[in-house]
């Protein structure tokens, strides 16, 4: 059973063996976490190719040596040669790298779960390793139950619970709060986009005093 952590990337090198398809995409993901990304592939794709072209990677177009992982904080493999891949594999475990290698968990120290992203909220899905379909699956059901307006839900709890904290109030009335704030339908308001009955609705749970501005 894995354990399943959020690693905090954000000016941190991310390497990433092989330059195909499946590689883009995992370099896209961990440009969106701000990642600073090298790909080390000979013969890369197009949308990888147009990444390095606009400056958003560095790239070496040629096989991988192990000195490619030197101040790499996550690596990845994802390349159609197994050698390879368990190379890159036990290179990164000798240097206790965190290691996925891509549809192969017993190569791997860190399996990568399928998410769903609304602004700060990231929800994760993942099967061990052992079935993406089903993760891929689940992910698009996910899509459809959790809509954008998720992301301004993480804005306006985060403030609150700031606010609730400066009031002094303790930790079980601050979850008991926002949870009967959640379940009574603020979902539906923020979805609604129209701040008015937003703040009746808030100052009707916190009270007419609370400091919402």
């Amino acid at each position: 059973m894995g354990y399943i952590v959020n690693l905090v990337l954000d000016g941190r090198l991310a390497v990433v063996v092989g330059g195909g398809e499946v590689a883009s995409r995992k370099v896209e993901d961990l440009l969106a976490a701000n990642a600073r990304v090298t790909v080390i592939a000979p013969e890369p794709c197009e949308a990888v190719t147009a990444l390095a072209d606009r400056g958003r990677i560095r790239a070496h177009w040629r096989p991988y040596q192990p000195g490619d992982l030197d101040d790499a904080a996550i690596v990845i493999a994802s390349t159609d040669d197994e050698t390879v891949n368990a190379q890159v594999s036990r290179d990164a475990v000798e240097r206790h790298l965190p290691v996925n290698v891509v549809d192969r968990p017993a190569l791997c120290t860190v399996t990568v779960p399928a998410t769903v992203s609304r602004g700060d909220l990231k929800l994760a899905i993942a099967t061990e390793g052992r079935c993406p379909a089903l993760s891929s699956i689940l992910r698009e059901e996910m899509e459809g139950r959790y809509g954008d307006e998720y992301g301004p839900l993480v804005d306006l709890f985060a403030d609150l619970r700031l606010k609730m904290i400066g009031l002094r109030w303790d930790g079980r009335k601050i979850r008991a709060t926002l949870k009967q704030i959640y379940h009574d339908g603020v979902m539906d308001l923020l979805a609604a986009a129209d701040p008015n009955p937003l703040e009746t609705f808030l100052l009707a749970h916190l009270g007419e005093s609370f400091p919402l501005h």
